[in-house]
This record gives structure tokens, sequence and C-alpha cells, in this order.
């Protein structure tokens, strides 16, 4: 019994999958006073504490949270970790933010001391705002992709990447011929993909700076591993949607070029998605992929406003991703704030069930991962972040306010930000510590 932790502490979580955003109430769970038990990395149970306490024994590891919330780790679907210097600059849409910004910073990831630093400080960021999974872009450097796996197993986190595949369209430096794109590829697959917590993502950048060959190379390598992930970017920019139009004049349309190529279904994972029309909804639907919803650069980059509603109509899974660069913030209750923003300016009311369902259960739905993510379930693995909602004097007074814990929790999403990031564990060993962070 030595093995088993215990925590005491508010839990909130949601316990199962749902098909429309009415069903969210009924699969949330909230206990004012629980105790999750965690052995080796795994949940064992999560009770209230009134029925858990007499399995305490002394030999047990206890930590105990009063006034604070604990929730699932967060999962960010979509996010490039080359581009976490150039968050927050100024003055761009998609196309132009690449060529600006974008290239010349993936540039320096040919070395791998600055690919070392940069994804050891990248995933630490993670860490501090609550993130304990990641599906996450390198760059076309291989040592890109090397140096942030091995960090993540260093942390001993579950990240999902791959090393950008891209052949045109992009300054010299960064171009690779589909030969090498495949032989670099492969040889990251049989090196981390199933290492540890590791899983590897076939990579286009997207369809632009890819040719027919290489589009042909990332088919052959989706059925050659089949259980890899395709992440990849759709329809996220008008201007981006014409430019595929003029490269694939033979395709119907954006998504019909990752389509005809096989790239479409269960762990794939396409994000942006703003502009789509009914058959590529459909296709989406029929072929069970998967949509990343990045409020905050699409924002930031005035691409567009996602339709959470037609993907519930569609029955098409969601995951929320902060993405990094153009994405405003590592911070996922941040880009849950704007998601809810991008909701009001289309007429839908995201509660903060269904924002939470996106961000944990719902995210590892869309990443395939709600076997083992998502929720307190037994057996789950034990990932999950300690939330302190009156981090800020505004946010004490906002929560003496808060008539039950619906409004509580709607409350620290739109105020919340890292400093309401108190602890983070990964299976069950604390990973980060806020009091750590300030000394």
């Amino acid at each position: 019994m030595h093995d088993i932790k215990a925590i005491r502490g508010s839990f909130f979580d949601l316990t199962q999958l749902v098909s429309h955003p009415a069903e969210l109430a009924q699969s949330a769970r909230f206990i004012d006073d629980g105790l999750l038990l965690i052995e080796r990395g795994k949940i064992l149970s999560l009770r209230p504490w009134s029925i858990a306490a007499p399995d305490l024994t002394p030999e047990m590891e206890m930590c105990h949270f009063p006034g604070k919330i604990i929730v699932p780790g967060f999962i960010d679907s979509h996010i490039h970790y080359p581009q976490t210097e150039i968050i927050g600059s100024y003055g761009d849409q998609l196309l132009e933010w690449l060529n600006n910004y974008t290239f010349p910073a993936e540039g320096q990831y040919d070395c791998p001391d600055h690919a070392a630093a940069m994804a050891a400080f990248f995933l630490d960021q993670l860490l501090c705002n609550g993130t304990t999974t990641a599906m996450i872009f390198g760059t076309v450097h291989a040592s890109s992709v090397d140096a942030l796996f091995a960090a993540a197993m260093e942390r001993n986190m579950r990240i999902i990447a791959g090393k950008v595949m891209m052949d045109r369209n992009a300054p010299p430096e960064l171009l690779e011929t589909p030969e090498q794109s495949e032989m670099e590829t492969r040889a990251l697959i049989k090196r981390w993909h199933h290492k540890g917590r590791l899983s590897y993502a076939l990579t286009p950048r997207f369809a632009p700076t890819s040719s027919t060959a290489l589009l042909s190379v990332v088919s052959g390598l989706r059925r050659e591993y089949p259980d890899v992930y395709l992440q990849t970017h759709l329809s996220e920019n008008i201007n981006e949607i014409a430019w595929v139009k003029s490269l694939f004049p033979e395709h119907a349309g954006y998504l019909d070029v990752y389509h005809h190529y096989g790239l479409t279904g269960r762990k794939s994972v396409f994000a942006h998605c703003l502009h789509l029309d009914d058959e590529e909804w459909q296709t989406l639907e029929h072929t069970h992929s998967s949509i990343a919803f990045c409020p905050t650069s699409n924002l930031f980059l005035g691409s567009g406003l996602f339709n959470l509603q037609k993907s519930w109509d569609r029955h098409i899974p969601v995951g929320i991703g902060t993405d990094v660069g153009a994405g405003t913030t590592f911070n996922v209750l941040q880009t849950l704030a704007e998601a809810y923003k991008v909701g009001q300016l289309q007429g839908y009311c995201l509660s903060v069930y269904e924002a939470f369902y996106h961000a944990t259960l719902g995210a590892a739905k869309a990443l395939s991962l709600d076997g083992v993510l998502g929720n307190f379930m037994p057996g789950k693995e034990a990932d999950f972040v300690v939330l302190d909602p009156v981090a800020t004097p505004l946010q004490q007074l906002r929560q003496k306010k808060s008539v039950d814990f619906a409004e509580r929790l709607f409350a620290l999403m739109i105020l919340g930000d890292d400093r309401s990031i108190y602890q983070t564990w990964i299976q069950g060993e604390r990973a980060y510590s806020r009091d750590q962070r300030h000394g």
C-alpha cells in the first residue's frame, strides 16, 4: 500500500464522451471534498472524502489542497514549439506571418543546441500553464524533433509530435526533397514512436508547401505505419484557400487534396477548419477525422471564426489548440476564454462544461487518447492540474460573488491565467509548482 498516493481537494471532470453539448451537464462531476487515489501513475479511484477516508493507511503519501480545484491535465491539440520565440509578433495575416516571422525562426533549428534549449523552455511553459499533453509541430529539421522528444522523455510527458515535411514554397534552407523527407521521417518514427509516452505524427505543414510527390510520400508512410498520427493545417485563411485551388486545380477543394492521398481518418487532426464547405464537413465526419480549434491565433491573424455548432452537428471530435506562436498564450484557460468570445460573435453560447470538455476528455477523444486520458476514471493516467480560483484580488472578489460551482469555474476560465496554475502533476508526480516558480 506504500505505492499509493492520496490527493484530497475539490475535483471536477467530465465522466463520459457525449454526442451533443446538452448532455455535458449530466457528464459533469464536481466533488467538493474528494479523495483521489493513485498507484504507479494510474488512477485507482475518485470518491467523496466521507466515503474514501476509511481506506487511508498511515503509509500512504497524502497531499491536501484546500480551496483549490483539481481538474484533468489540459490537452493542447495544436501548437508549434519552434514559434515560441516569435509569439506576439505584430501585424500580419497567415501567409505574411509565415514569411516574415515563422520561417526565419524555424531556420535556427538545424542547430541541435538551439533546438534542445528551446524544447526545454517550451515544455516547461506547457507545464507551468497546466498542459500535460500536446500535439506539436517541429521544424523541417530532424534535430528539432529529436530534441523535443528527448526533453519530453525527461519530463515523462505524453506528447505527439513530428518534423515538418515541406518541399516547396518556403525558403531554400527549409526545403527538403521527398526522398529526404521520407528517409528522415521513417528514422524518427522508428526512433521515437511508442517510446515511453511519445507518439509520432506525420506533419506535412500544409498543402501549399507540399508537392504531389511529397504528398505521395506521406500517403505511403501512412499506409506503412497505420498507427501513427497525422497533423496539418486546413482552411485557415481565405487567401490560403485560393492559393491551394491554384496549386491543385485538379482537386475539388482544399480538403480533397489531403483526402485524395489518404490523409483523412482517425488520428488525423486538422487545425483551424474555418472556411469549410458542406462537402468538406461531410468528408471530415465520414472519415472520423478530428479538428483542432485555435481561437487565439484565429483572432490574432484575423483568419475567421470557427463554427463549433457545425462540429457537433457533424459529430466531429474537437480539441482546443493554443497554436503558439500565432496563438497569443500557452494558457488553456485564456484560450478557452477566447473560444467563448468566438462563440458569442456567432450567437453560440459556449458553456463552461463544454469549454473544459474540449480541453480535457473531448480533446483526448480528438487525439484518440480517451482510453488513457481526459478524466479521473479508474485506470486513466494520473495527469492533473491543481487550479487556484483566487490567485488574484479580482478573482477573490469574483469568487465570493459566485452562486454555484459552474459560475465559479466560469469566472476562473474567463479571468484565469498562468497565476491560476498552482501545481501540475504528471502520472502522479508533481512536475510544476507555482511556489517553486516564485522562489
